[in-house]
């Protein structure tokens, strides 16, 4: 299975970031750890019950950072997959919950619906048939039925689709799927996580990554395997360098700069997020890796509490 692996995005407040995802939103605290780079600053991972690929927002909550902008070289909308029947349901939610949102739209034949979280990072539901047989996670405050399947897809404002679009087709096994207005997308797959669009924006201002922003795209490869042979294609057939492979616990990872400035990862399906606690227990305590495991008490001292107001 090929699509996306996960999204990385910047917040601010570590509470109102938990608080909007998981309880707003309703997905799973799959992994609280922190940013192995800035082990002072946690790393916060959404998803399904398992966090599987092609389901995990995860986030790098700053709090002091300043606001990003939107704009050319960034990732400009995360977007979901919800039952098509359930459009009304999240509409009347987001009103209810106060959520900033636009009027429903269509694309590409899919009901869309846009909203931004508290940070203002952009992020839409799209109404998919069929995806109401899939298997949810709910807390119980939104029903199973209605509750987000994962990632429909993405979108990006590049200055033109053909040289990203060719390291989708060739390298990340998508395939160049409609044209509709500005919008160009690639699809990988009919399921989770299958859908790239590119927004051409030629000329438009360029982005400036901050709270709010998307850090960086991740796809998915099968195995390490898969992924040097991904990383082989990427020198060979369109001179781009990706970084040394890097262990992320849940999964080991390489990263590149694609060509219209979007920071891209391909990442690996395993070993996934029930390697250092159970299942039924994932989220509940603070995870480290075993390089920061000796400065545990540490780093317990200075990440600030994560206590909600019920």
């Amino acid at each position: 299975m090929r699509g996306i692996h996960h999204v990385t995005a910047i917040s601010g407040r570590p509470t109102r970031n938990l608080d909007f995802y998981a309880r707003t939103l309703g997905l799973r605290f799959v992994k609280k750890t922190v940013n192995f780079d800035d082990p002072g600053t946690y790393h916060f991972y959404y998803g399904d019950e398992a966090g599987s690929p092609g389901t995990i927002l995860t986030f790098f909550p700053w709090e002091h950072a300043s606001s990003g902008r939107g704009g050319l070289g960034l990732a400009q909308t995360t977007a979901f997959c919800v039952p098509a029947a359930s459009i009304g349901y999240w509409t009347h939610r987001l009103i209810e919950k106060g959520v900033k949102h636009e009027a429903l739209t269509k694309r590409f034949g899919e009901p869309v619906l846009s909203f931004f979280d508290p940070d203002g990072m952009s992020l839409a539901l799209v109404g998919i048939s069929g995806t109401e047989a899939e298997a949810a996670w709910s807390t119980g405050e939104i029903p199973a039925q209605h509750a987000i399947r994962g990632f429909h897809g993405v979108t990006l404002m590049l200055d033109a689709a053909a040289p990203t679009g060719a390291i989708l087709t060739d390298v990340l096994g998508f395939t160049e799927a409609g044209r509709e207005g500005p919008h160009v997308r690639y699809r990988a797959n009919d399921g989770i996580g299958g859908v790239v669009d590119i927004r051409e924006a030629r000329g438009f201002l360029a982005g400036r990554m901050g709270r709010g922003s998307v850090h960086h795209v991740a796809f998915r490869a099968a195995d390490a395997a898969e992924q040097a042979e991904m990383a082989r294609k990427l020198v060979k057939s369109h001179g781009v360098h990706p970084t040394e492979q890097k262990d992320r616990q849940y999964f080991r990872s390489v990263y590149f700069r694609e060509p219209g400035g979007v920071l891209f990862e391909i990442a690996t399906d395993l070993p996934g997020f029930t390697i250092d606690e159970p299942l039924a227990n994932l989220g509940q305590n603070l995870k480290l890796p075993p390089f920061l495991e000796p400065r545990r008490k540490e780093l317990e001292a200075v990440l600030p509490s994560l206590e909600l107001v019920s």
